[in-house]
C-alpha cells in the first residue's frame, strides 16, 4: 500500500494511505496501539474496490509527526486531526472506522460529528468512553487487565522505552499482546517501526494524555464517591460494533448497555478471537462492514 504525505491545517504531517475511487463513498481508517495503517491490510484490499479507503498513519505513529509532549495527544487534538484530515483530502462526509486506540477516537469523531459529517461508525474491540471508566471502577477483570496503562504512565519506564523501545516495556507489562498470532513478516515491519525512540514516546502519550482514571488493583471495586459518567450525547447514526470475545485486554462486559445509548446499533460477536480483530479474522471482519454497509 502506497501512501502520500498530507499536511493538516494545524502542521501536523500525517502519511496516509488513499486507495478506491476518489469520488466513491469514504470510509476512514484509524489503528491503534501499537500498530500502524497495516492494521486495515484486510479491510483496504477488500473495500477499496467499491469504497475510497483513507487509513493514516496517526500522528505520533512511523513517519507521521512525532511531538514529543504529552499534551499533543489530548483527545481534542487526535480527534480533530481526523476531520482535518477529510478537509485536506476534499471529503465532505464519511465512514470512520477504528480499531483499540484508533477506535477510542472513532468513537469521539462518530459523537462529535454525527449527522454533520460522520453517516457511520464502526468500531472495533475499542470501548466505549461512557462505558469503560465505570468498569475500571467496578469491574475486577477490567482493572486487572488495564493495569498496564499504569505502567505505561509511569516515568519510571521511560528508561526501559530508551533502552529498549516499545518491545520491552510490552514484554514486561502487557500480558495480551501475543505475537505468534501475527504474520512473521508482519511481526518483522513492526519491530522495525518500533525501533524509533520518537515513536515510541508518542504511542505512549495517547494513554499518558488521557484523563481516564486506572485505580490499583487493591482499590475498592467501587464507583468512586460524587463520581458521575462522562456527559456525552446518544449516538443516533448507524454503528457497527465488532468485537473479538477472547480479547485479554478488553473483556465483552464492554458491550453492556451500548443498546441504551447507541440507536441504530448492530453488534457482531467473533468468537475464538483475541484483541486484533482486523487480522486475526479478517474474513468474518469484512463480511460484518458488507453487510452493515450494505443495509
Amino acid at each position: 500500500m502506497e501512501q502520500k504525505r498530507v499536511v493538516l491545517a494545524n502542521g501536523i504531517e500525517l502519511d496516509v494511505v488513499d486507495e478506491g475511487p476518489v469520488d466513491a463513498p469514504a470510509l476512514i481508517f484509524l489503528h491503534g496501539f501499537p500498530e500502524s495503517h497495516r492494521t486495515w491490510r484486510h479491510q483496504i484490499a477488500h473495500f477499496s474496490k467499491q469504497y475510497r479507503c483513507i487509513a493514516p498513519d496517526q500522528r505520533g505513529y512511523r513517519g507521521s509527526s512525532k511531538p514529543q509532549e504529552v499534551e499533543a495527544y489530548t483527545p481534542d487534538k487526535l480527534i480533530g486531526d481526523i476531520f482535518l484530515l477529510a478537509d485536506a483530502l476534499g471529503i465532505a462526509t464519511f465512514t470512520i472506522v477504528g480499531h483499540d486506540w484508533g477506535g477510542a477516537i472513532a468513537w469521539g469523531v462518530a459523537l462529535g460529528g454525527q449527522h454533520m459529517r460522520v453517516e457511520r461508525a464502526i468500531i472495533a474491540n475499542a470501548p466505549h468512553p461512557a462505558i469503560f471508566q465505570n468498569l475500571l471502577y467496578t469491574h475486577k477483570g477490567q482493572r486487572e487487565a488495564s493495569q498496564y496503562i499504569r505502567a505505561f504512565r509511569d516515568p519510571a519506564s521511560d528508561q526501559l522505552i530508551r533502552d529498549k523501545g516499545i518491545a520491552g516495556l510490552m514484554a514486561k507489562e502487557a500480558s495480551w499482546d501475543q505475537p505468534s498470532k501475527m504474520e512473521p513478516q508482519e511481526r518483522g515491519r513492526l519491530l522495525q517501526d518500533w525501533e524509533d525512540r520518537d515513536a515510541c514516546f508518542g504511542m505512549i502519550n495517547y494513554y499518558r494524555a488521557s484523563q481516564m482514571h486506572v485505580p490499583p488493583v487493591d482499590a475498592p471495586y467501587a464507583l468512586p464517591d460524587g463520581y458521575s459518567p462522562p456527559t456525552l450525547p446518544d449516538l443516533t447514526i448507524p454503528t457497527l460494533v465488532i468485537w473479538a470475545m477472547d480479547d485479554l485486554a478488553l473483556p465483552p462486559e464492554n458491550l453492556d448497555g451500548m443498546e441504551e445509548i447507541i440507536n441504530p446499533l448492530t453488534i457482531v460477536k467473533v468468537p475464538d478471537c483475541s484483541h486484533f480483530v482486523t487480522w486475526e479474522a479478517p474474513a468474518e471482519f469484512n463480511a460484518a462492514m458488507d453487510d452493515f454497509l450494505a443495509s
